[in-house]
């Protein structure tokens, strides 16, 4: 029996893989896709940015304070926003401007500050300024940076460097960076897992095209506000409209 149960285990785990690369998503031709529309509202108190002392490497970071605004408002929209689908198995190819990410680090300030990769590929985290900085991301697993959070790699940057690494996340739709060293530096990748998504618009507006038909859950994102969620049908050559409120 003991023989047994260990053959059934090392079987077991010769199998991850292929479950694993089973679960990846696959690119097809959608000849016959809908899109889903719609529009990010803000019907909260808009929020004061968040103000840190500038307190140390001052040559190279500036003086005084710098203003992170978190919650970004215009006419009643709310920017900084990623709308996409879960669990989406196969569909149209990623666009050819998403894949690896770069950070970039000068005058001790993350840059940009809400960029999208994809997920299970590279990140380069650059640092531009001849101080000490010291990357650190999180995964957040309800999205927001309030909620829990896994460091997802931690690095020193002694100097202008480089440092690459993979990132590929397995619950939270994206990471929060942050240096350890400068405690005014702060950014967010959203991290897709499948081409179905949408950074907000100026106008707080978003279209996600090319949608095989069919039944999806529906998510709006923001790293410093709870996740919004819905359910949505998408019907061949049809157009559904989803639009989310935030407070």
């Amino acid at each position: 029996m003991k023989r047994l149960l260990a053959s059934i285990t090392i079987a077991s785990l010769c199998a991850l893989p292929l479950l694993s690369q089973a679960a990846a998503y696959k690119e097809i031709d959608v000849s016959n896709g809908g899109s889903i529309t719609g529009k990010i509202i803000f019907a909260g108190t808009d929020l004061e940015p968040k103000t840190y002392t500038i307190a140390k490497d001052n040559k190279v970071c500036g003086t005084g304070n710098r203003e992170i605004d978190y919650v970004r408002v215009k006419d009643g929209t709310l920017l900084d926003t990623v709308v996409y689908l879960e669990k989406v198995k196969q569909g149209k190819a990623f666009p050819a401007d998403v894949g690896d990410a770069t950070i970039d680090q000068a005058g001790c300030e993350f840059k940009p500050f809400l960029q999208v990769m994809r997920n299970a590929n590279k990140i380069a985290a650059v640092n531009q300024d001849p101080i000490l900085h010291n990357i650190h991301t999180y995964e957040l697993f309800t999205g927001s940076f309030k909620g829990p959070k896994k460091t997802v790699f931690n690095v020193s940057q002694p100097e202008p460097n480089t440092v690459i690494k993979k990132v590929k996340l397995r619950k939270g739709p994206a990471i929060k960076v942050e240096c350890d060293a400068h405690d005014f530096m702060h950014g967010f990748v959203f991290v897709a897992k499948n081409p179905y998504f949408a950074v907000v618009k100026d106008d707080g507006t978003y279209n996600i095209d090319n949608v095989p038909p069919g039944k999806y859950k529906i998510k709006a994102w923001h790293g410093f506000l709870k996740n919004q969620k819905a359910k949505v049908e998408v019907k061949s050559g049809a157009a559904a409209t989803v639009d989310f409120t935030f407070k």
